[in-house]
């Protein structure tokens, strides 16, 4: 388990105003971290991440059996911030029959004629499951701020989309979020904190190895010149939507077993504090148990 205070320097504080030069893209950025050094750190963070998988293997069936709460996993970041491996990295352990990963593409007609919610609300896990969603309705708030023509094509009323229509937008995402937890779902949300740099370094890698081809697309370049524009509206989200009942982190994603190690961790500890427990076994069923442990011994004859 990583010590709390590591973890608390990623949570963003709710009500208070964010900007992401407070919080660091790599592991140097936390003094903690820092004094342990690079090598003795990597290699420790990979002993966590696999005792994380273990625990969160055990947490998910507990999850299951209680049916009681459902997770919700929210993964949010820039391109190439490691979204996709994160998934395949700390979710590999678990039973995929209790785990759906959801992403969310340009909305169809029949989307649009919905409030933005709404396609959203459709893939909410059920109790004793786990969901992630890759990528959200926060992209609503995000990609839509910075390219606002895109509302031109949902069909909103007429009104001004001026910092009143972006509020109520926080409003509705906030109101959305508490209704789920006061109704049993867990949700944790993640911001993938990549650097410019390293951004540029992951994007270079998928043009010079052929097997990364397949990932790299045009767009990718495209939204990297509104860098700025996205860090402005990230900071303007997660001040707005980091919440007492659903609380933002923010997850230094410059190197990828620092970002997979701490998102296992905040997870598998998040579920366990639910103090689930299997259900109470009735007496009919222990008797049941007894006799069929007595003929498969033999002892039933």
């Amino acid at each position: 388990m990583i010590k709390d205070k590591i973890i608390k320097k990623t949570l963003v504080v709710p009500g208070k105003k964010v900007s992401l030069k407070n919080f660091g893209t790599g592991w140097a950025h936390y003094k903690e971290l820092k004094d342990v050094g690079k090598e003795a750190l990597k290699e420790r963070a990979e002993e966590l991440l696999e005792e994380n998988r273990q625990a969160l293997a055990s947490a998910q069936e507990l999850l299951w059996a209680s049916d009681i709460y459902s997770v919700l996993i929210i993964l949010q970041g820039m391109d190439t911030a490691g979204k996709d491996g994160t998934i395949r990295h700390v979710m590999s352990g678990v039973n995929p029959q209790g785990v759906e990963v959801s992403s969310f593409k340009v909305p169809t007609p029949e989307e649009v004629d919905h409030t933005f919610l709404w396609r959203y609300s459709r893939k909410l896990p059920p109790r004793g499951t786990i969901g992630v969603f890759n990528r959200s309705y926060y992209e609503d708030v995000l990609v839509v701020r910075v390219h606002p023509d895109i509302l031109d094509t949902m069909r909103l009323p007429p009104g001004k989309r001026d910092g009143r229509f972006w509020n109520a937008r926080y409003e509705d995402i906030n109101t959305f979020e508490r209704h789920m937890t006061q109704n049993g779902t867990l949700i944790l949300k993640f911001f993938l904190h990549i650097s410019k740099e390293e951004q540029k370094q992951r994007l270079l890698e998928r043009l010079e190895n052929e097997d990364k081809y397949w990932k790299f697309s045009l767009s990718d370049l495209a939204e990297r010149q509104y860098w700025d524009d996205y860090q402005e509206v990230y900071e303007k989200m997660l001040e707005k939507t980091s919440t007492k009942w659903a609380p933002w982190h923010v997850i230094p994603a410059d190197f990828k077993w620092v970002s997979r190690t701490l998102i296992a961790d905040i997870i598998s500890t998040k579920i366990q504090a639910l103090d689930l427990h299997y259900p109470e076994v009735s007496g009919e069923a222990l008797e049941n148990i007894r006799r069929a442990r007595e003929e498969l011994t033999g002892k039933g004859k």
